[in-house]
C-alpha cells in the first residue's frame, strides 16, 4: 500500500513505564528513552493508494489522529504500538480494522491552515463510547537542520515497524519512508481526551512538539511476529 502522511504534528509526553506497560498486550514491552516511556498524539492528513497508484474514492483522502507509544517485541525489534487511531473515512476504518487489525475509530475531523498555523479537530463517532475529542492549534516554526536533531528526536519519530494483535496472534507491518523533515513547533491551544480514552492518565505537562510537511510511505503486508 502506498501512502502519504502530510501536515503532521508530533506531540509527545513522557510517562512512567509501568503506566504504559499496563495497556500493552502480552509479548510487547515498553521501549524507553531517558528512563521514561513516551506517548504521542499525532494528527495529520492521509493519502492512500493501491500498489499500482490507483485511489479508492471512499478511503483515499482523510484526516487522521493516532495515539501511539514505542515498544519492542520478544526479538528486540523496535516499533510502534497504536493505542488508538481516529480517521474521518469510514471505509478506511473498516479496511484497517480487518486487514491490519488496528484499533481504528470513525470520527468527525477537520484540518485547517492559516499562514504559519495549523489546526486539527477530532470528535469520535464509532465504535465504542462516542464523543471523545481532540483539538490542537499549532504554530509552525523553522525547519531543523539535520545536525540539530537530538537522539530523542530520532527516538520519537524514526520508527519503521508497527505492531498489532489479533487474538493470540501477534503481527507486524513495515513502513518504509525517507527521514522526516522536521520543523520547530509551538502549541497555541490543546485539549485532548483521546489519551485518557486509551486508558492512560491525562498528561499534566506541556508536550514536546515537532511538525513535518510530510513523507511518502510504502506499507508492507502484515507479517507474523513471534
Amino acid at each position: 500500500m502506498r501512502q502519504r502522511w502530510e501536515r503532521l504534528t508530533f506531540l509527545h509526553w513522557s510517562f512512567d513505564p509501568e503506566q504504559v506497560q499496563r495497556v500493552l498486550p502480552a509479548g510487547l514491552h515498553v521501549d524507553t528513552f531517558g528512563g521514561q516511556a513516551w506517548v504521542g498524539l499525532v494528527p495529520f492528513f492521509m493519502h492512500v493508494a493501491l500498489p499500482d497508484g490507483r485511489e479508492v474514492p471512499w478511503a483515499s483522502r482523510f484526516c487522521e489522529t493516532n495515539v501511539r507509544t514505542y515498544v519492542r517485541d520478544g526479538e528486540g525489534r523496535a516499533g510502534i504500538w497504536f493505542l488508538s487511531l481516529d480517521a474521518a473515512r469510514f471505509g478506511a476504518v473498516a479496511v484497517a480494522r480487518t486487514t491490519y487489525r488496528l484499533p481504528y475509530f470513525w470520527s468527525a475531523m477537520r484540518l485547517s491552515e492559516s499562514g504559519p498555523a495549523i489546526s486539527y479537530r477530532c470528535r469520535r463517532r464509532l465504535p465504542g463510547p462516542a464523543g471523545a475529542r481532540s483539538e490542537a492549534d499549532i504554530e509552525i516554526g523553522e525547519p531543523y537542520a539535520p545536525g540539530e536533531l537530538s537522539e530523542r528526536d530520532h527516538f520519537l519519530t524514526a520508527r519503521w515497524i508497527l505492531f498489532s494483535v489479533s487474538g493470540s496472534r501477534r503481527r507486524l507491518a513495515r513502513a518504509c519512508h525517507a527521514p522526516w523533515p522536521l520543523h520547530r513547533a509551538r502549541v497555541r491551544w490543546l485539549h485532548d481526551e483521546l489519551i485518557s480514552a486509551a486508558g492512560l492518565p491525562v498528561p499534566r505537562t506541556e508536550p514536546l512538539a515537532h511538525y513535518s510537511p510530510g513523507v511518502d510511505v510504502a506499507i508492507g503486508q502484515p507479517e507474523r511476529s513471534g
